[in-house]
């Protein structure tokens, strides 16, 4: 799998897991709505500085955000 799919999806999981919609996050995030969806379908190569403004708009730690089983610990 991709580190732009793994990325998307745990966008996503964190998202469905606070219960926010994509235009919710998007909103919060003050990125477009489109976008957060191509990010978490694996279509965008995210920037650094977006992925913040996600994690920030998820309102966790970058650390919290990469301790899934989807990143390998390596």
């Amino acid at each position: 799998m991709s580190i732009k799919l793994k990325v998307g999806q745990r966008i996503k999981e964190l998202r469905k897991e606070i219960g926010l919609s994509q235009e919710a996050l998007a909103n919060k995030a003050e990125i477009d709505r489109t976008y957060v969806t191509d990010v978490e379908n694996g279509r965008r190569n995210i920037s650094i500085e977006n992925l913040e403004k996600l994690v920030n708009a998820l309102d966790i730690q970058f650390t919290d955000f990469f301790d899934s089983p989807n990143f390998d610990k390596q």
